[in-house]
């Protein structure tokens, strides 16, 4: 058997691996979106079955404005929570789609670098100067290839630091409000002041 075959069947072992790779990364994020969202409703269910039992013994419209008040804060933090759950799963794919794509990338330009060698071997007398330039337009994509990911890299971790420090910046002030609320807020303060 000639090597072209061998390379051919090897190359096609490599594209089902990668597509199977492609595949459990996908599916393995739908299944945590799945789990995240069975816990949630799970949760739900039992703090909605907690809620109307206390809702049954609230007696007087003052203590249904409290309640009500107190039902408003827990339900934006827990949906801050689920979004910020849904951005780390669905980023956590993303940077394994990516590694993916770098690793083929990476193998596409071996698999070149390869060819031209062969080329370069089997190429006629005189040929050196084409062969070197092939080589030297590889090296020049190569290098503008990383140029371009580390920028794109670079750009990702930026937003996630960005999307990171937005999301903490709104629990805290989730929290704070939370915490004016729970003291009887700015009002009561005043009057009591």
């Amino acid at each position: 058997m000639s090597a072209i075959p061998q390379q051919v069947l090897a190359n096609q072992k490599a594209s089902l691996d990668r597509f199977l790779a492609i595949q459990n990364t996908f599916f393995g994020g739908f299944e945590k979106l799945v789990d995240l969202n069975l816990k949630v409703i799970k949760a739900t269910m039992e703090e909605v079955a907690e809620k109307s039992q206390q809702v049954i013994e609230v007696k007087d419209a003052q203590e249904a404005l409290a309640f009500t008040s107190a039902l408003v804060q827990p339900g934006a933090e827990k949906a801050l929570a689920y979004s910020k759950h849904v951005y780390d799963i669905v980023s956590g794919v993303q940077v394994d789609l990516s590694k993916l794509t770098e690793e083929q990338i990476a193998q596409g330009q071996q698999q070149v670098t390869e060819v031209i060698d062969t080329i370069a071997k089997n190429a006629p007398t005189g040929s050196e100067g084409a062969v070197a330039l092939l080589k030297s337009s590889l090296a020049t994509a190569n290098s503008a290839y990383e140029s371009v990911a580390k920028a794109t890299r670079q750009a990702a971790d930026a937003a996630e630091s960005n999307i990171t420090a937005a999301t903490n910046a709104t629990f805290k002030a989730a929290s704070d409000a939370a915490e004016a609320a729970k003291s009887g807020g700015p009002r009561a303060r005043r009057a009591s002041a």
